[in-house]
């Protein structure tokens, strides 16, 4: 048989619908619907019913003013923000936004087309069309000239070209000549994005190997809005526990318990912070799921209890294969619960994977899902509140899941082409969903190596298995960066490396950088060193410590970012893609790896093995996080960059809450908020949040945020009221006044005294080598102006001259 491409044809027949249109173009079912004023969906089915996805979309159609008009060559849907223009003969789609200025088109030859199966929508290219996000994906940061498939894969060991990788967003971002929009192409089969790749521009696409084109086209005026008006669509971040924003310590593994008792003992000697130590597969009985070992863990229950008394939690790995021995507990409940994949002949699926011989739950079904939410009581019994799924793309020994194995996918029994991209993602969620039936009013917090869209509303991301080396460092900054583009904003990666040994340079490097990451883990391979932060020497130690330190002083801000986070979608490690898209430099060079944290503070990752190198900071000013020496924007700055000194700058109009290092979350501060000020011309302001940090009690009021706004031209600085029921954990504020030259300053009108203090962020590196390699810096910043004032629950008004 003869397979040739088939382009959707001309309108046949059409009606009105209470948001948009729906008919036929020859043999094929359209359906366009406006969702929002910003948010389009279009579907093209060559099937009776049009295919659904009940995993990733949240939002219902939310009824927007929408004008429908027809003429005799368009059909025209138009909201206050974006104009669907559908062409009839041949049927084509071109999206314009409310200057009428054009966002995105058919390719007028192919538009939709069919090769078999196979479904792609062919899109025209800008002369200077920039293509960001997709998710964990490697490359450069704008994706213009290359393609990606979306088919979650178990890739040890990846490189910078590896593709596909564990986790599958099938959703990317545009800017046409300055203007951004957004597509999310809502279909769960193997999918391939192509933005000009061998094709010499001719144009950009997206198909799947079967199923609907089913689409989302977003429209907004900037790139954050865009990344806001996704997460409408599929969700955003629970609040996490507190204790998950912390240092984590892991390895594979950390056994017997006595090794446990000893790690945890030396980080509190030492007084390096830390929150969260791992529990990787030798923990279970000959890896089985849903058992502890009790050999090497004679009482897990009280090994939990110890260590939550030093203020530690404890993560605990979960795969999704379950052996398959009789007599095992948990496999005897899933055949009688009847919850295991199957072949179409009715028979469980079995593979091998870490257990030996396993079948595997049918997450994708609610009966397999509340089958996992029981067994997990096995866990929470003993104390347990985090848990980290492994292996859950899903992966087996000889990684070819035949594809004929049925999955339930809410009813619909599907193959695993179609089921394959969520199944990780309805493992997490099955776990995270448990763990709240289980725990109650605590806040669980669950990691995942596999996902689709939507799986941000469940479950941070690692990054997989990666490899001790500089420029994994760096593809693991663009990544978690990248899937922060993508509506995932809590990700991370294993620092130092799972696969190989880091030196002391890069280890030192790559921590200093995740200090500022949404996860932050160190992780290592079995027959591998040690990879705890003292394990490489005493400078690493010092300086591991300083970042450590650092992360901690920061928890104020970066708890707030992962609020604004879980209230908007916005990132919380943000490529300069997101504020500065129409830069073009900042898509070549170090730019690319370049990241703020929040607003405010920008990291500038580079590799371990330069002493200088050139970063790019973009248009404004920027002071030095550690010296306050001021740079201009808009330029590219060559800068010391020695084992202890990550560049790092605060934005001209920055407001950062601080707060004293502490050891570990579940440990008080000393009750004296430090607000960081940095002066600037434009106005700024930053949300403070406060809740109790491990229960849901905020969703009842049981929370504390006020907005801080700063004016340069009027001179005024407010803390605003506080909102909520909860009581600040702060009883007084102190104001660090960097780049300020004004000489007097009142308090709600009232003159207040200026003291001089000097400072350090971070500490400066003992001189352990008596024959020193090399200058050490002091990282004191001299004499800066500070104001004090008890912190209430009022409005605090600052003003200057």
């Amino acid at each position: 048989m003869n397979i040739r491409n088939e382009s959707l044809g001309s309108l046949s027949s059409h009606q009105q619908t209470t948001n948009g249109f729906a008919g036929l173009a020859n043999n094929v079912n359209f359906q366009f619907t406006a969702y929002t004023e910003n948010i389009i969906r279009v579907q093209f089915s060559k099937d009776e019913q049009f295919d659904e996805n009940p995993f990733s979309v949240t939002l219902k159609p939310q009824q927007p003013a929408v004008k429908l008009e027809e003429n005799e060559q368009e059909l025209l849907l138009t909201t206050s923000a974006v104009k669907l223009v559908v062409q009839k003969h041949p049927m084509r789609l071109k999206f314009i936004d409310s200057n009428n200025e054009l966002l995105n088109e058919d390719d007028a030859a192919f538009g939709v087309s069919w090769l078999g199966h196979k479904v792609t929508n062919y899109k025209t290219l800008g002369a200077d069309e920039i293509f960001l996000g997709l998710g964990e994906k490697g490359g450069g940061l704008n994706r213009r000239g290359s393609s990606f498939d979306n088919w979650n894969s178990d890739a040890f060991g990846f490189g910078n070209d590896t593709d596909p990788l564990y986790v599958s967003t099938p959703f990317y971002i545009g800017v046409r000549e300055g203007r951004p929009y957004g597509i999310f192409f809502d279909n769960t089969h193997k999918t391939h994005f192509n933005f000009g790749a061998s094709n010499n521009d001719r144009f950009s696409s997206f198909s799947a190997d079967a199923g609907d084109m089913n689409y989302y086209f977003i429209q907004g005026d900037t790139v954050a809005e865009v990344i806001q008006h996704y997460a409408k669509l599929t969700g955003t971040i629970q609040m996490p526990p507190k204790w998950s924003l912390g240092y984590q310590q892991c390895r594979f593994s950390y056994y017997p318990e006595h090794e446990i008792h000893n790690v945890a003992r030396t980080f509190r000697d030492k007084k390096i912070p830390a929150d969260v130590i791992y529990l990787d597969i030798h923990y279970m009985k000959d890896y089985m799921a849903f058992t502890f070992d009790d050999e090497r863990f004679s009482d897990p229950k009280a090994l939990i209890a110890k260590l939550e008394e030093q203020g530690y939690k404890v993560v605990i790995i979960l795969d999704p294969g379950i052996a398959t021995k009789q007599g095992y507990s948990t496999y005897d409940s899933g055949v009688e619960q009847d919850i295991f994949v199957k072949y179409p002949d009715g028979t469980k699926y079995e593979a091998s994977v870490w257990p030996g011989n396993s079948h595997f739950t049918d997450f994708t079904s609610k009966k397999g899902r509340d089958w996992w939410a029981d067994e997990l009581k096995f866990y929470t019994d003993l104390g347990l509140e985090g848990f980290w799924n492994d292996m859950n793309e899903p992966a087996c020994w000889g990684q070819d899941v035949p594809d004929l194995v049925e999955f339930d996918y809410e009813g619909q029994q599907v193959s695993h082409l179609k089921a394959r991209n969520v199944y990780g993602f309805q493992m997490v969620r099955a776990t995270y969903e448990g763990a709240r039936k289980q725990i109650g009013n605590k806040r669980p917090f669950a990691l995942t190596r596999a996902g689709f869209c939507g799986v941000q509303r469940y479950s941070a991301v690692w990054t997989g298995d990666n490899v001790a080396g500089d420029d994994h460092m760096l593809l693991g900054v663009r990544l978690v960066n990248s899937l922060g583009m993508t509506g995932i904003p809590v990700g991370g990666y294993d620092v130092g490396g799972f696969v190989g040994e880091c030196s002391p340079q890069l280890f030192s490097r790559w921590l200093a950088v995740a200090a500022f990451a949404p996860f932050f883990r160190v992780h290592s391979m079995v027959n591998s060193r040690d990879s705890e932060p003292w394990a490489y020497g005493e400078e690493v130690e010092e300086i591991s410590r300083n970042y450590i330190n650092l992360r901690y002083k920061l928890m104020p801000y970066l708890y707030s970012t992962f609020y604004t986070a879980h209230k908007t979608g916005l990132p919380i490690n943000r490529s300069l893609a997101v504020a500065y898209y129409n830069d073009r430099n900042i898509y070549g060079g170090n730019a690319q790896n370049a990241f703020t944290l929040g607003d405010w503070l920008l990291i500038c990752p580079t590799v371990s093995t330069q002493e200088y190198a050139e970063i790019y900071l973009p248009k404004g000013k920027w002071y030095n996080f550690f010296t306050d020496e001021v740079f201009e924007g808009g330029k590219h700055h060559i800068v010391h960059t020695s084992m202890e000194d990550l560049p790092v700058f605060a934005k001209a109009g920055a407001i950062v809450p601080m707060q004293n290092v502490i050891q570990n979350t579940q440990q008080a501060h000393d009750g004296e908020l430090k607000l960081h000020v940095y002066a600037g011309e434009e106005n700024t302001e930053q949300v403070l949040y406060e809740d109790d940090g491990s229960t849901f009690d905020f969703e009842k009021g049981q929370f504390n945020e006020r907005l801080i706004q700063q004016n340069g031209a009027e001179k005024t600085l407010i803390i605003g009221a506080s909102q909520g029921e909860f009581n600040t954990t702060f009883r007084s504020v102190k104001i660090y006044l960097h780049g300020f030259n004004a000489t007097e300053f009142s308090i709600n009108g009232a003159s207040a005294d200026i003291q001089r203090e000097n400072i350090r962020l971070i500490d400066p590196i003992t001189e352990f080598d008596p024959l020193p390699q090399r200058a050490k810096k002091d990282y004191l910043i001299h004499s800066i102006a500070t104001l004090s004032t008890e912190l209430t629950n009022s409005e605090i008004k600052i003003t200057w001259k």
